[in-house]
């Protein structure tokens, strides 16, 4: 039976990529290819907010290796190898615990558009990520106004950008911060220093502030991209990794690449789908997916 709504936002998804794309290589980005399987992945943690069940992982002549939860490690490594500006549209395994269902906005199998800038720092990130989305917003509204009529969405432009401190949202409002601040924002904003992976930069004159940032959309849509400046220094990265708990074994080809040298950077990545969930205004995430991938249920296809 044909979908014309999931038909419509598939549309919107696609010209949403032409814009984010060009936009990127305006600014001398060059697109790679995504990375499937490695020896390692990003630990996604340790993050109280995580509901990550497991890392899927194969075995291959004798080697076991991991699905992708993210690029990061390998973004690092390449802007630390001479390409300076680069992105990708990476698929993302994530086995999110089946409670995560009823978000509305997750999914265990997804992809991002992933970049990274080397040399860069947040306010880079801020004013790029705010150019693509004002102009993604903006092509929507011109070119997919019968599909945005179908799914009854009108999809305003961003006017205001505020920046928030997670801190500051959690005296607002509390431990449920993200969706009540969503739900009543009528612009995406940003959030700043969260505690969590060890590859985003700690701020050296204020330790235990995390040079790191989300943004999350107006509406209740929640977030939108998750991001940083890097740690560039072997020393503390493995500082970083031991007071994790996590086993710098598992990273070594990595920790390989950070002795040989890396550069600082900083970048971030962007949900697809919850993109195109927002542009549509769609209820679940798995209105807008042609093969849905949500936690708690099972894959038809």
């Amino acid at each position: 039976m044909k979908d014309d709504k999931l038909i419509a936002a598939l549309k919107v998804q696609s010209v949403a990529l032409d814009v984010i794309r060009s936009t990127f290589r305006k600014r001398g980005f060059i697109e790679i290819m995504p990375i499937i399987l490695s020896t390692t992945t990003d630990p996604l943690g340790p993050d109280p907010g995580s509901k990550i069940i497991g890392i899927p992982e194969i075995e291959y002549q004798g080697q076991k290796l991991v699905l992708t939860q993210s690029m990061i490690l390998h973004k690092q490594i390449l802007v630390s190898s001479g390409l300076e500006k680069l992105f990708t549209i990476s698929p993302n395994m994530r086995l999110e615990s089946p409670e995560s269902r009823a978000t509305g906005c997750h999914l265990f199998e997804f992809s991002q558009f992933d970049f990274e800038i080397a040399h860069g720092n947040m306010k880079h990130v801020f004013d790029l990520v705010q150019e693509a989305i004002t102009a993604i917003v903006s092509q929507v509204r011109r070119d997919c106004s019968e599909e945005l009529a179908l799914w009854d969405r009108k999809v305003k432009v961003p006017k205001n950008f505020e920046i928030y401190t997670k801190s500051q949202l959690i005296e607002r409002y509390g431990t449920e911060w993200e969706r009540l601040a969503s739900e009543k924002a009528t612009d995406p904003f940003w959030v700043l220093n969260h505690k969590r992976e060890f590859y985003d930069a700690e701020d050296s004159d204020r330790p235990g502030y995390y040079r790191n940032y989300d943004l999350v959309y107006p509406e209740g849509f929640g977030e939108a991209l998750s991001g940083g400046e890097r740690e560039w220094d072997f020393d503390r990265i493995l500082m970083r990794i031991e007071r994790d708990g996590l086993r710098a074994e598992d990273y070594k080809p990595y920790l390989e690449y950070a002795q040989r040298g890396f550069v600082a950077s900083a970048g971030g990545g962007l949900g697809v789908e919850r993109l195109t969930r927002f542009l549509v205004g769609a209820s679940h995430i798995r209105d807008i997916q042609a093969f849905q991938r949500v936690p708690g249920e099972l894959v038809i296809i």
